[in-house]
């Protein structure tokens, strides 16, 4: 099996989770093929992550087939916000609301048929 992993990705894991959705359990160069034609900053993300976990197969094991490689296991998990400058947003009634800058962990597993 052959990995890679993303943290502290600046994207929240909900706007994330609709790219992850539709390269589950597909082929690697399938999956690369899909991402190529969504364009959300997601499916940037995933298409670079995929393409490091590919490499880092043929780095592993050189006799390694590309095209067999599928998409094994999509993991992805909320990372902390990000605490940069306090900015707020209006709410209702005279109140305010705090705007958060989320992040999440994206990891990749390819393994072979």
């Amino acid at each position: 099996m052959y990995s890679a992993q993303a943290n502290y990705t600046r994207i929240s894991s909900s706007k994330m989770q609709l790219a992850l959705d539709l390269v589950r359990r597909k082929k690697a160069s399938q999956a690369l093929d899909i991402l190529a034609f969504i364009p959300n900053k997601s499916a940037r993300i995933l298409e670079k992550l995929i393409r490091s976990a590919v490499a880092n197969a043929q780095n592993k094991d050189k006799n390694v087939d590309t095209e067999t490689l599928i998409i094994r296991e999509l993991r992805l998990g909320q990372g902390p916000m990000v605490r940069g400058a306090k900015r707020w947003r209006p709410k209702a009634m005279g109140r305010a609301g705090r705007i958060r800058k989320r992040t999440s962990h994206i990891t990749v597993i390819l393994d072979t048929k």
